[in-house]
């Protein structure tokens, strides 16, 4: 009789959280829409995908918000020590400073580890696959054969980032590595004849080099390298599950429709679906 009963009641509490749950989503996407708007966490200079003058998340949100038939307003915050940080600020409880949480965050990996780690949010809808590359002179660099070609050349990368990693880490092009503030920085030197090569992200070298013919973009020739590079998404709390469904069905839509692209190319960069 005693294992009936508290089998009984373990049933009863595993469908009350359920219905909590569902309740609690269905509440927050009432008072969404009774607001009128979807508050977004973008990252603060990120170019291409967000900053002062806008970028591709930005227009994203826009987009999407416009698809449930809401308004986009828009939270920029500074980066975190790292993900765990950013998720905590800005999804499910707010930064210390006063600010946040959002209903939805952008720009969030799409990673398997990440996902367990931060148990208290839903990250979903991939929407970008970035990867790093390596944009140089053809003046300067007409052939590359690997890292070798690169050795007594200028090179350029940002602060504190995996680019400036791999160059810095390889003992005969160390000397010659400049670093910038910015990867946008890097590149306008590139493209003024000032550099000979800058390792970045594919997305930071398409939205600055645009179509300019002097200047190749090539996988960047460094083993530690992720080939494959990373998948972008979004992020809301675990329990919104129907906002977390309204935006997954609009990426779709905008994937679908060719907007996405669309979206991507109006800042010089190839969208590439994950």
């Amino acid at each position: 009789m005693y294992r009936f009963i508290m089998r009984r009641l373990i049933i009863w509490l595993f469908a009350s959280l359920s219905i909590a749950f569902h309740g609690a989503a269905l509440a927050d996407m009432e008072k969404i829409r009774a607001s009128g708007k979807l508050s977004f966490a973008v990252y603060e200079d990120f170019a291409p995908f967000s900053g002062k003058s806008g970028g591709i998340d930005v227009d994203l949100a826009e987009a999407l918000a416009k698809k449930l038939g809401l308004k986009a307003s828009f939270i920029p915050f500074p980066a975190g020590e790292n993900i765990d940080d950013d998720l905590r600020n800005m999804v499910w409880k707010g930064h210390y400073l006063g600010f946040g949480p959002a209903d939805v965050m952008m720009h969030v990996p799409v990673d398997r580890a990440v996902m367990k780690k931060n148990d208290k949010v839903e990250i979903f809808a991939p929407y970008y696959r970035d990867t790093i590359r390596l944009a140089r002179s053809l003046k300067s660099i007409p052939d590359l054969k690997g890292t070798e070609s690169l050795a007594g050349k200028r090179l350029g990368a940002e602060k504190v980032s995996i680019s400036a990693m791999v160059l810095l880490g390889d003992a005969t092009l160390r000397d010659n590595v400049q670093i910038f503030l910015t990867p946008a920085e890097a590149l306008q030197k590139l493209k003024a004849g000032e550099l000979d090569a800058v390792v970045a992200t594919r997305s930071e070298i398409e939205s600055v080099i645009g179509d300019d013919k002097q200047i190749e973009i090539t996988e960047a020739p460094f083993e530690r390298l992720p080939r494959k590079g990373w998948v972008t998404g979004m992020a809301v709390t675990k329990e919104n599950t129907e906002l977390a469904n309204l935006l997954q069905a609009a990426i779709n839509e905008m994937f679908e429709s060719g907007e996405m692209a669309a979206l991507f190319a109006k800042h010089g960069v190839r969208s590439v679906k994950p």
